[in-house]
C-alpha cells in the first residue's frame, strides 16, 4: 500500500474495501495504513452491470468505482474481478503490475524481496508467472 502512494497520483479505497481489511489479520500492515488516514475510504454504489458478475463486494466497489469514473485504474487480483474488468474495459493492475512499477522507478531494490512475504501473507500468485515477469522485466530470479 505504501507503493501504491508513491505510484499513484490518487487512491480511493471502497469503504467495502476499508471493512474487509479491518476484519483480516491482526498487525496487517494494510489495516494500519488505513488506520493512519493516508487513504480516503469512500462509499461507492455498486452498479447493475458489475453486481450481474456476483463478485466479492470489494472487488465489485473498486470495479464499479472505475466504470463510472473514467481514467482509474483498478487494483485488482480477483481473476473472476479481471474478466469483468476486462469485459468492460477497465483498466486494471494487480499486484504483480504494482511491484513492478515499484522496481521500474527506484522504489524497491528487489521486486521478489516485496512479492515473497505477500505471498506468504496469502496473496495467490503463480510462482512460473512470477518467474517470468521478473526474468523479463527486472533481471531478477525468484
Amino acid at each position: 500500500m505504501d507503493l501504491l502512494l508513491k505510484l499513484a497520483d490518487e487512491i480511493i479505497i471502497p469503504q467495502s474495501v476499508a471493512e474487509e481489511i479491518q476484519t483480516g489479520h491482526l498487525g496487517d500492515p494494510a489495516e494500519q495504513i488505513l488506520a493512519n488516514g493516508k487513504f480516503p475510504v469512500a462509499e461507492i454504489l455498486a452498479i447493475p452491470e458489475i453486481l450481474a458478475w456476483d463478485l466479492g463486494k470489494g472487488e465489485t466497489a473498486v470495479l464499479s468505482y472505475a466504470l463510472t469514473n473514467p481514467g482509474w485504474t483498478a487494483i485488482i487480483d480477483d481473476r473472476a474481478a479481471r474478466k469483468c474488468a476486462m469485459s468492460f474495459s477497465i483498466p486494471i493492475k494487480g499486484t504483480l503490475a504494482v511491484v513492478i512499477l515499484a522496481k521500474k522507478h527506484g522504489l524497491v531494490d528487489s521486486a521478489a524481496d516485496v512479492l515473497r512475504p505477500l505471498q506468504a501473507a496469502g496473496i495467490r500468485l503463480d510462482n512460473q508467472m512470477i518467474r517470468d515477469i521478473l526474468k523479463k522485466m527486472t533481471n531478477e530470479d525468484w
